[in-house]
């Protein structure tokens, strides 16, 4: 089995981070009495390992079924690029996210930058002591150094749901709060092909300077099931892809693997899968739906990829 899954237990007015690391066990650690997170780490694969996975086996090892939960923060660690994914509904009060033991840093963004798109009600992501408003489909970067981030929902009711995606930092950078009006705009695709999509480019070079994150958002048009179409390959750089606003009783077809030995993974709203670097990653839904990708590697450029027609797909 892979995956290995944690339970973070806190303690009042823990300060000392040598006292803290003390406290490490094999399986839980302790950390400052905030809230509860949950993660799992999950190892890399090799493709022709993958080939033999069943339906059982792809899921364990790249669907991550949970995201959001009501006052959690949900993560998984992915050893592709050291890629963390997750999310944070903040209810009855604010959540802190803390460090997790992988990281074997004093705090979250010790070595790492992170990006976070909110897909819920209007909320506040808090860094050192400054208050982000953060309203839906706006992103907010988080350079490596921030040590104390807390995120909270103005209305209980309606509270935000805050997507997470990090990944390892060489320097620190500035944060930047960036909206749709902010975000570099595509529109791809065509209601003939059942792909027409506008693809919000959010957190990518174009936009906003990070070390090696990038995060956008495709909103697939009324009528148009398919994104990332052709699908494509990139060995520079892994993805992870977040589904969300599948409407209920509906579901999304998402496609892996390499170009001549693809496999599918079928999914719900709000759950994300892991595509390494390997991997094609394309889907289709059984009604149009919204999609955050996130990517890292080695280069940032957003057109670097290998196509693959849909004809040559097998």
């Amino acid at each position: 089995m892979h995956n290995c899954e944690y339970l973070i237990i806190f303690v009042p007015e823990l300060s000392d981070f040598n006292h803290f690391s003390s406290l490490i066990k094999k399986d839980t650690f302790l950390i400052p009495e905030t809230m509860t997170i949950h993660f799992e780490e999950r190892f890399a694969s090799h493709p022709s390992d993958v080939k033999h996975y069943d339906t059982q086996q792809l899921r364990e090892h790249f669907l991550i079924e949970k995201v959001m939960e009501a006052d959690k923060i949900h993560l998984v660690y992915s050893h592709y690029d050291r890629y963390i994914a997750g999310g944070a509904v903040p209810v009855s009060g604010p959540l802190e996210l803390t460090t997790i033991e992988p990281l074997k840093a004093p705090f979250f963004c010790y070595r790492r930058e992170l990006g976070i798109i909110n897909v819920g009600g209007k909320g506040t992501v808090t860094v050192d002591g400054k208050v982000y408003n953060m309203d839906f489909k706006e992103a907010l970067y988080i350079g490596k150094g921030s040590e104390k981030i807390l995120f909270n929902s103005e209305d209980a009711v309606h509270p935000a749901r805050f997507y997470l995606n990090s990944t390892p930092a060489h320097k620190e950078l500035p944060i930047r709060h960036i909206t749709l009006k902010d975000a570099n705009i595509l529109q791809m695709g065509s209601q003939q092909t059942s792909n027409e999509r506008q693809i919000n480019q959010l957190l990518i070079s174009k936009v906003v300077e990070t070390c090696q994150l990038q995060m956008g958002m495709t909103e697939l048009r009324p009528g148009s099931v398919w994104n990332t179409m052709p699908a494509h390959t990139h060995s520079r750089r892994m993805e992870v892809y977040f589904y969300f606003n599948v409407p209920d009783g509906q579901a999304v077809c998402h496609f892996m693997g390499q170009p001549q030995e693809t496999r599918h993974i079928w999914m719900v709203n709000e759950q994300a899968v892991i595509s390494p670097n390997w991997s094609i990653h394309s889907a289709a839904g059984t009604a149009n739906y919204i999609f955050i990708w996130g990517m890292a590697g080695e280069n940032l450029d957003y057109s670097d990829m290998d196509v693959v027609q849909p004809n040559q797909l097998r």
